[in-house]
């Protein structure tokens, strides 16, 4: 039966005429794989992000920019309306305008958070639905999960959760259901599933003692935190509206701890970073020789290769899918097909957006944007104009200097320069820059219009900056280096020189043209 016809037949039985399908699961991971994916099994839109509603009318698919132009070709439009948020527009606003007041909208527990519940409800009546009809039930066992040294973290998993734990009262305790901070707080790593270096685990942490629920052990927890006699503290983000109401009394976070300490990368993590975002540009530098150097290579032959190149370079993985993007297929800002049929010519535009996992599992990201042969005259004066705003905001605390900086003050900064500028109908639809972890994208910080971005950036948080520009139909360039604070200013993990016959000199200052020379692989 079509995705679609089981959801209209279980909307029926269950009373609903609006129903919100998501793309992740019960850990809210925004890396799920596509078998585990009801939106991507709905829609046939593959992105990692990205969620649809189901009404009597039609399905509507909500995405950010990265996957305007993305969302367009993959879904069938006959069936799927596609909503496109725009910088600062938000997701929820735009999902409640197409949900009338007396309807009531049924979501599933486990793959919505408590505080996306406690919103929606807020505006609409909201039925929580335990089990998703096109749930299928995967078995697998992953691999033991291997725990990192010191010399790879900093500080022991007794350590961390210490600094935690020694707050608490015997009656109370500490929720943890986010991946990357269980992963974080217990040193453990897990490579068997692609793009992740995450342990599958929930853990409890309590004045004397730390409760650590790996797959084998998931199954009895519910019962476990019914049982629980204590004040539970949960972050609402991050624990879903199902685990949420297992507990007899669950307090919320105000600030969770685990983040913060997690954001601020410790000396050892950085000296880890430094040596994987080394062994990262080698490999992305190998690509573009390979790139130069060969005839009538596609696409998927770069892909291939850049995955070689990475493990050569001893990745124990990639950090996400790699994009290998040529001409207007660039224009795509997540663009993820790497097809056999498009075919590198002279002339040809190809941006590479990649990374890697290495021993201490804390991903790489970086794009650079090559050319076979010898660019267009709009190739230059695009990719001048990206590089142009990249330097800008790697420089801006400098210019600012004696005062707390935020994400989004780089960003809106990096926008007015870009709406200062002739861009033949190019625009950036995306925010400037993510945070850097055992995901490849995590907060804080964030660089970009949202909320999230007014907290000030912190010593040791890593973050990338990447401004891009894109038009549809034409090509599109972004160029994006990894980053991290130390000592009030932005210091770059990623050393990959740029584009040298891809650069118009004459639009750069001698200042910019000087800045350059920071960014060359040894």
């Amino acid at each position: 039966m079509l995705p679609i016809n089981v959801l209209k037949s279980f909307m029926a039985d269950t009373g609903l005429n609006y129903l919100l399908v998501n793309s992740t699961n019960e850990f809210l991971v925004e890396y799920n794989t596509l078998a585990e994916n009801s939106r991507y099994k709905l829609t046939n839109f593959s992105g990692s992000t990205g969620e649809a509603l189901v009404t009597p009318e039609t399905i509507y698919l909500f995405v950010d920019g990265r996957y305007h132009i993305q969302a367009d070709m993959e879904v069938d439009q006959n069936f799927v309306t596609v909503v496109k948020l725009q910088p600062g527009g938000k997701y929820l606003d735009e999902l409640l305008k197409r949900v009338p007041e007396n309807e009531v909208l049924g979501i599933f527990s486990k793959k919505n958070s408590q505080q996306k519940y406690e919103t929606l409800a807020a505006k609409r009546k909201v039925k929580l639905l335990d089990c998703d009809p096109l749930d299928a039930e995967i078995l697998s066992v992953m691999p033991d999960n291997i725990l990192l040294d010191k010399s790879l973290t900093g500080l022991t998993s007794e350590e961390k959760i210490a600094k935690i734990s020694h707050k608490l009262s015997p009656d109370e305790a500490l929720y943890i259901t986010d991946l990357d901070e269980v992963s974080y707080l217990f040193n453990m790593r897990n490579f068997s599933q692609i793009f992740s270096a995450k342990i599958k685990a929930k853990a409890l942490i309590l004045k004397d003692n730390a409760i650590l629920f790996t797959q084998e052990k998931l199954n009895t927890l519910p019962e476990f935190l019914k049982s629980l006699n204590k004040e539970v503290f949960v972050d609402k983000s991050s624990v879903n509206a199902f685990d949420y109401g297992l507990l007899a009394n669950p307090k919320e976070m105000i600030l969770n701890p685990v983040k913060q300490m997690k954001a601020q990368k410790t000396p050892q993590e950085l000296e880890h970073l430094k040596s994987a975002f080394d062994r990262t540009d080698k490999a992305v530098r190998a690509i573009r020789d390979f790139i130069e150097n060969n005839e009538g290579i596609s696409e998927f032959d770069i892909a291939v290769q850049l995955a070689k190149e990475f493990k050569n370079q001893g990745a124990v993985g990639l950090s996400f899918n790699s994009i290998v993007a040529k001409d207007a297929n660039s224009a795509l800002a997540h663009y993820s097909k790497s097809s056999k049929d498009e075919i590198i010519k002279d002339g040809s535009l190809v941006l590479i957006d990649c990374g890697a996992y290495f021993e201490g599992g804390l991903a790489t990201d970086i794009t650079r944007v090559f050319v076979k042969g010898e660019p267009a005259a709009l190739h230059k004066k695009v990719y001048t104009t990206v590089l142009k705003a990249f330097l800008l905001a790697y420089n801006y605390p400098k210019t600012n200097e004696h005062r707390p900086i935020s994400g989004f003050e780089i960003d809106n900064a990096v926008h007015e320069f870009f709406n200062s500028q002739e861009l033949d109908g190019f625009v950036f639809n995306h925010g400037l820059g993510h945070g850097i972890g055992i995901n490849v994208h995590e907060y804080p910080p964030s660089l970009s219009t949202g909320d999230i971005a007014k907290v000030a950036l912190t010593e040791g948080m890593c973050f990338s900056i990447e401004p891009g520009l894109y038009k549809q139909g034409e090509f599109g360039v972004r160029l994006e280096n990894s980053c991290y604070y130390l000592n009030g200013q932005i210091h770059s993990f990623v050393r990959m020189n740029y584009e040298k016959k891809l650069i118009d000199y004459d639009m750069l200052t001698e200042i910019e043209k000087a800045q350059l020379a920071e960014f060359e692989v040894k």
